[in-house]
């Protein structure tokens, strides 16, 4: 019987770390990128583009034609004719348009990664909110029961006369502040979590971390910007345009060279039959015009908005850098100071042995928890800075 209680509680305990372990950021972020229906749609929108950029590449259809004509009078009989014809590019052409429309689908690979890369920006920085009020929660939990203690003590010292009315009013006061601070933290979380749950196809979301898992800022940002720059899909995608207009600048100029047809033509009529070939040319005088220019145009304007992109790139995450490391500061004196000091045990050793009025408790302990509010806040505003800077990883 003991074993047998003793395997069902290793298979529970089994059974909660691995519900633990699939609902860490890493596999929210990849739920989300398996469950988000703006992602689906996206990724549909993008194969039917690609299908679209390999149509038209091919050999126009043959086209046949047949004719059937009545004689009057009717002793010269009657007349059959029948045509089939093929129009083509030269081979150049065809070659150039497969090429295009193989760069026209990177670029459009592209673009989906830009947008799931600002789709999974956002669901981290809405993780880091949620771990950030997780925190809040796990500290307003704590500060819920000492609230509760000291009030349930000014109470007894009420009833036996041992404290004012006064000093109980503030107690109950304080109790109703931190419930409130807990109530607040609740709706946040809430909210968070409906908005996580929206963006994972409408499946329930769960981040029970509470805590901010150590994150480094490169060593330096110049080295790791040459690499964040090859890696971003949104200066990927215009570089890649880039190449496109340049290809149909060259599929323009070849569609400046005549076009051919080859077929079969057969007329028959009453004692007498012709067939043989028929060769046409197209030679494009006019429905060309401006297409070669307008195509310059585009190679230039892509390849300004892809040098206007990397400074604007470059600027972004530099002061994205610059910010990080300032909060990155800021989280760590914090941090430090709250780790070197336990001032709530000290104040409640001071309250017990009468050294301090409940007044000054409460002041100080106030000071002391907004110390460990900002504590949170430094390092959630860190931690979400750093994750704007390192979005191209996602």
């Amino acid at each position: 019987m003991r074993t047998k209680y003793f395997l069902i509680g290793i298979l529970s305990f089994c059974q909660n770390l691995l519900l633990f372990s699939q609902n860490n950021l890493d596999e929210v972020l990849y739920s989300i990128e398996k469950n988000n229906t703006t992602l689906k749609a996206l990724r549909q929108s993008a194969e039917a583009q690609k299908l679209e950029n390999k149509t038209g590449i091919y050999l126009p259809n043959p086209e046949v034609d047949f004719g059937y004509l009545w004689g009057t009078p009717a002793p010269i009989g009657n007349r059959t004719d029948i045509n089939a014809v093929q129009r083509f590019d030269i081979p150049t052409i065809s070659g150039m348009k497969s090429r295009l429309a193989d760069k026209q689908n990177i670029s459009v690979e592209w673009q989906f990664k830009s947008e799931r890369m600002n789709i999974l920006l956002e669901v981290k920085q809405l993780c880091m909110d949620l771990i950030f009020y997780n925190s809040l929660k796990r500290e307003f939990v704590m500060r819920l029961s000492h609230a509760q203690s000291i009030a349930d003590i000014y109470e007894k010292r009420l009833a036996g006369g041992d404290a004012s009315r006064l000093e109980y009013n503030k107690a109950q006061l304080n109790l109703v502040t931190v419930q409130g601070e807990l109530s607040r933290v609740e709706v946040e979380r809430g909210v968070l979590l409906s908005e996580l749950k929206r963006l994972n196809g409408g499946m329930e979301i769960v981040l029970p971390d509470d805590h901010f898992e150590p994150t480094l800022l490169p060593p330096s940002f110049e080295d790791w910007y040459t690499l964040a720059e090859q890696k971003n899909p949104v200066l990927a995608y215009v570089k890649q345009e880039t190449e496109v207009s340049k290809s149909l600048l060259k599929v323009n100029r070849a569609k400046g060279l005549p076009s051919f047809s080859a077929g079969y033509t057969s007329e028959k009529i009453v004692g007498e039959h012709f067939q043989g070939i028929k060769i046409g040319v197209t030679i494009p005088l006019w429905e060309n015009k401006n297409r070669v220019a307008q195509a310059k145009a585009s190679v230039l304007a892509t390849e300004a908005r892809l040098i206007d992109g990397r400074q604007k790139f470059y600027s972004r995450v530099k002061n994205q850098y610059e910010r990080a490391v300032g909060l990155q500061a800021i989280a760590q004196k914090y941090r430090n100071l709250r780790n070197s000091s336990n001032s709530a045990e000290l104040l409640k050793k001071a309250l017990d042995a009468g050294e301090i009025s409940l007044l000054n408790y409460l002041t100080e302990l106030g000071m002391y928890y907004n110390m460990a509010n900002l504590t949170l806040e430094a390092e959630r505003d860190y931690q979400k800075a750093v994750t704007e800077l390192l979005a191209v990883e996602l």
